[in-house]
């Protein structure tokens, strides 16, 4: 006969209890139960997406019959996305490949990109069509060694959502949490650790670079004197207050709100590229590209700032006159008024393509 406590305790462990909030709608990622169930609450992710709202823990794809149009994915074609995040993308290419063929899905990040391969999994996209690998895209040579050459390629250089509305990996200034921006937490030194390591004029020249931040000495000057008075900036919260105080100075009050705002968002874009690497590994994929194409192959690339897109156009021009592309795009592709009134955050994607000789 079984003990009724260990029942109760047995009971208690397999129901867990929503997250509890005040008011009438949930504010903070957790608390968005609803939006983090979306097979469970389908109509209120229906409704977070008619708003032009992203779900809480979901990713909306971007240009995607755009991409589908340059790409002419066929069946029986192997193809790989650079960056799988959410999969929505792999799913719109998995569909056109009609169960025949292969696509290799990379990604960084451990967290979401099991969970994105159980997800494809369940709508019937296993192993034999799809194989998700935790890896950097800048090693396709090595995956291009081992499976043969791409018939299609996709990378879209974009944060996940799911990335930035968890306030727990530190990508935004919105919710207060740990700073770290790493794609792979277990991986390299976190945001925090890495602002400690910098002096003034290093931080005001990486938010130079990565960002074209017009407040970068103003706002490096400042998080190094947060840091000589002790102040460990090792919270987003921390970080946006910094950014805040060094722009109260110099911007008009009328003004600050919105000069705040734009600041931190870019600011931490600046932080996020240094973390990852992310100018070094594009460059490595890049230079790479035309080894993993297969003879006609197609590649499509997402970027979402100035320094990303200029790495891209340069590369791919440079490898158009040595005669390696056949094609490439002669200027970017954006996304529609509509499209952008369905997803706020696709307003600052470029796209461009290429296609191997």
């Amino acid at each position: 006969m079984k003990d009724c406590n260990a029942q109760g305790e047995s009971s208690e462990a397999l129901h867990k209890r929503r997250v509890r909030y005040t008011g009438k709608y949930p504010r903070h990622f957790q608390e968005k139960y609803k939006e983090l169930n979306p097979d469970k609450y389908a109509d209120t992710v229906a409704h977070v997406r008619e708003k032009g709202s992203t779900p809480a823990g979901m990713h909306i794809p971007i240009l995607v019959p755009e991409i589908l149009k340059i790409l002419k994915i066929q069946p029986g074609e192997q193809g790989m996305d650079a960056t799988l995040g959410y999969g929505g993308h792999t799913e719109a290419m998995l569909e056109q490949l009609q169960q025949q063929g292969h696509i290799y899905a990379t990604d960084v990040d451990p967290i979401e990109s099991e969970k994105t391969r159980l997800r494809l999994e369940k709508k019937g996209y296993g192993a034999d069509i799809l194989s998700v690998r935790q890896m950097n895209f800048a090693e396709v040579d090595a995956l291009a060694a081992e499976v043969g050459l791409f018939d299609f390629i996709l990378a879209d250089l974009g944060v996940s959502s799911m990335q930035i509305d968890n306030p727990q990996r530190g990508f935004s200034y919105k919710s207060d949490g740990p700073l770290d921006l790493r794609m792979n937490p277990a991986r390299g030194v976190s945001a925090a650790m890495r602002l400690q390591e910098m002096r003034s004029d290093a931080i005001e020249a990486m938010l130079r670079e990565n960002a074209d931040e017009p407040f970068a000495h103003e706002i490096s000057r400042q998080i190094a004197a947060e840091q000589a008075r002790g102040v460990v900036i090792n919270t987003t919260g921390k970080l946006h207050a910094a950014v805040e105080k060094a722009l109260q100075a110099v911007v008009p009050a009328a003004e600050c709100w919105e000069a705040v705002r734009k600041s931190s968002a870019r600011t931490f874009q600046a932080l996020r590229i240094d973390v990852n690497h992310e100018y070094e590994v594009l460059y490595d994929f890049l230079s790479k590209l035309p080894g993993v194409l297969a003879p006609g192959g197609r590649v499509v690339i997402l970027t979402f700032h100035s320094g990303e897109d200029r790495l891209v156009k340069k590369a791919f021009k440079e490898f158009y006159r040595e005669g390696l592309y056949q094609a490439i795009a002669r200027d970017v592709i954006r996304p529609s008024a509509e499209e952008c009134s369905r997803n706020s955050r696709a307003h600052s994607t470029k796209l461009r393509w290429a296609v191997r000789s």
